[in-house]
């Protein structure tokens, strides 16, 4: 079992947790004091890895063809000197004046059909064979220079991935795409996208154009496709760049760094070709819309969208920040404590790195107030270097979790199709939707419990899990149902939601009653209508007699919001009903049992509590144990072999205790045998087993 740890250590040359983040020397080259000032404060800090040439194309290559790697070079060999591991990046997230000003044509076009401008920081054409060249040019050049460095642990490939290009090669290429995607067959392309409506079908494929901004585009698919592509050409584009640096250096591993529930991107079609995942993690913290112990439990949803991509490995929390941001609405300021809690929650949901942007702040553009661990002060007394390198000390004594994995036993479905499809639908209301929200609530609710749920799309293998959780599946994927069914059937609890299985891959409605694709049958209901309703309209769901199996909460009501499906049901055990309406007494929540399973229906959105009665029935019949934790308090767990891993973090700014706490607490050697006490944004770790 230790060997099996041993293989899923990120770096070997570390084995522990990762400590480090963006440094950009070339900032500083008329300042050596500083370039020394600042090996010697990221040892205090207990750095032991620092990220480079995210943004250094212009310090590498000023001028086309004329390189400068020499004081990177010197930079590596410092950071090496004193312990310091290098994550190199390539330097495409952002392209030098000159080549702007020469390849007019490696410049983004945007969705109104403007060719961007020199200024912006991704803008450049995916399709654009002149910028692979120039990119291939120098990060060669690059590998030449340091990329046999011992000191080079990673690639890191750009930068925070993101946008579209609507030049005429993007144009042409999406063209190609769609041509090869449907056959070359231009009317199998029209019945999928149902092109008769408003008079839309296309003769050829070269017809087809994109969905510019100045237009009104009545096609759904056309819509879902062009989002499809935009991935598809982001993807090729990073390929190309992995390809490359594979061919370079064939062991070194490679990631890129992504960023939360991101709407531009299909990330799990990305993660597919790196050796690991890392993103960057900026909640917005001490916010006046909800507690802090909910936005970090959405941030925990985030930790669990990224370790799912690659289960059988640590993910990277690439970039965080130290103190506040630049970019929030309010850049608030993080409070006392919660750079140790939020750094060490990261490792609770699976990360085996702690990574700042930045090291030392910019003295100028537009990122020279985003935090850092050294502000313009440039001293090693302020508050925020005091709890980095406190960090530092704690995360050595960390070194056991390095490789070990988070333990899961439910699954949430999140799927970027569904995002796509339900943005784009026309119908309820586009202010409650709220995909991504709705999502990561239900996270929540599970996290309350003591649950823990890996978060994974509608394609992965459902093998492993009790309990799936799929909220708002609007969109099917091929196979999907038929799985879901083999699931249920073989001793699965699921529970789908209202706007389950409407439309096909293509956007296309289901005939014969939603939820489609035979999964009407597996839950027994067809939804007849939905009812959207306004803010001030009111409902509710009264509970039948028994649907809690440790006790009676009949006549129990629980509020319904936004929407509510009026459900036929035709073989289904009817566990709540609407109390107003015209639809008062119809179901709203259903279950029918089938095989060894059960598959649970909830035809409107539910309440909190409502959820949380629910799942409480699904984990009892599975045999899913939550861990009974004091509201405010987040479990995680992380094991390897027979060794566990317990994390408490208090995310409240008060004091609480955790009963029934059995081991070691490894960031202070108390041995524990009951009650946990926990100060304000506390964290304990508590070790047990062999």
């Amino acid at each position: 079992m230790e060997k099996d740890r041993e293989k899923r250590i990120l770096f070997p040359q570390i084995k522990g947790i990762l400590h480090g983040g963006d440094y950009n020397p070339e900032q500083w080259l008329d300042r050596p004091d500083i370039l020394e000032e600042d090996i010697r404060l990221m040892k205090k800090a207990g750095m032991n890895s620092a990220t480079l040439g995210v943004f250094s194309w212009s310090a590498y290559e000023p001028r086309e063809g004329e390189y400068h790697f020499q004081w990177l070079r010197d930079c590596i060999d410092r950071l090496y000197d004193n312990g310091i591991y290098t994550i190199l990046a390539t330097p495409s997230g952002a392209k030098p004046a000159w080549l702007d000003e020469r390849y007019h044509e490696a410049l983004r076009v945007d969705a109104h059909g403007m060719r961007y401008h020199h200024g912006a920081r991704h803008n450049h054409c995916m399709s654009s064979p002149v910028y692979r060249d120039k990119v291939r040019a120098v990060v060669t050049r690059l590998h030449e220079a340091v990329g046999e460095h011992p000191g080079v642990i990673l690639w890191h490939i750009s930068n925070e991935f993101g946008g579209e290009c609507y030049c005429p090669l993007c144009v042409k290429r999406f063209r190609n795409y769609l041509s090869e995607k449907f056959g070359g067959d231009i009317d199998k392309l029209n019945h999928a996208w149902w092109t008769t409506f408003w008079s839309h079908q296309y003769n050829r494929f070269d017809q087809i154009e994109p969905p510019y901004q100045n237009g009104e585009y009545s096609i759904m698919g056309l819509k879902l496709e062009w989002r499809r592509f935009t991935t598809w050409s982001m993807t090729d584009y990073m390929r190309f760049e992995i390809e490359l640096l594979k061919e370079l250096t064939p062991k070194r591993p490679v990631t890129t760094n992504f960023m939360q529930f991101y709407e531009g991107l299909d990330y799990r079609e990305m993660a597919k070709h790196l050796d690991m995942i890392s993103w960057d993690s900026y909640p917005c913290l001490h916010n006046d819309y909800e507690s802090f112990a909910s936005t970090m439990a959405h941030n925990a949803f985030d930790h669990a969208l990224m370790r799912g991509m690659k289960r059988d490995k640590p993910f990277m929390l690439m970039e965080s920040a130290p103190g506040l941001v630049n970019w929030h609405p309010y850049n608030k300021l993080k409070r006392p404590g919660v750079h140790r809690l939020f750094s060490l929650h990261a490792i609770a949901c699976g990360s085996d790195t702690v990574q700042y942007f930045q090291w030392r702040k910019s003295r100028g553009s537009y990122e020279q107030y985003h935090g850092a661990v050294l502000d313009h002060l440039g001293a090693e007394d302020t508050r925020i270097f005091r709890e980095v390198a406190a960090l530092g000390e704690e995360l050595k004594r960390l070194e056991p979790v390095a490789g070990s994995l988070v333990q899961a036993q439910a699954a949430l479905i999140v799927d970027w199709d569904v995002m796509w499809a339900l943005a784009d639908m026309r119908g309820l209301s586009d202010e409650t939707k709220r995909y991504a929200e709705i999502c990561a609530s239900f996270y929540e609710v599970m996290l309350r419990m003591g649950v823990e749920a890996d978060v994974i799309s509608q394609t992965d293998d459902f093998a492993g899990y009790q309990v799936l959780v799929a909220p708002m599946l609007y969109l099917l994927r091929p196979g999907v149902a038929e799985r879901m069914q083999s699931f249920v059937e073989g001793g699965g609890e699921l529970l789908a939601t209202y706007l389950t299985g409407y439309v096909d891959e293509n956007t296309l409605c289901y005939l014969g009653g939603f939820p489609g694709d035979g999964l009407s049958s597996l839950f027994g209901i067809v939804s007849e209508e939905i009812d959207t309703l306004y803010p001030t309209d009111q409902n509710s769901v009264r509970f039948e007699e028994g649907v809690l199996q440790d006790g009676d909460i009949s006549g129990r009501e629980e509020q319904v919001r936004d929407y509510a499906e009026r459900l036929r049901v035709s073989d289904a055990d009817v566990l709540g009903r609407y109390t107003e309406d015209f639809y008062a007494g119809e179901p709203a929540v259903t279950e029918r049992g089938q095989g060894e399973g059960h598959a649970c229906y909830v035809g409107c959105r539910l309440s909190v509590g409502g959820m949380r009665t629910l799942f409480a029935r699904l984990f009892a019949r599975a045999g899913v144990c939550g861990r009974a934790i004091p509201e405010g308090v987040q479990c995680h767990v992380r094991a390897a072999g027979n060794r566990r891993y317990e994390f408490y973090l208090n995310m409240t700014d008060r004091e609480t205790e955790v009963s029934d706490v059995q081991g070691e607490d490894i960031l202070t050697g108390e041995k524990l045998q009951g009650t946990l006490a926990m100060g304000p944004y506390g964290v304990a770790v508590v070790m047990s087993g062999i």
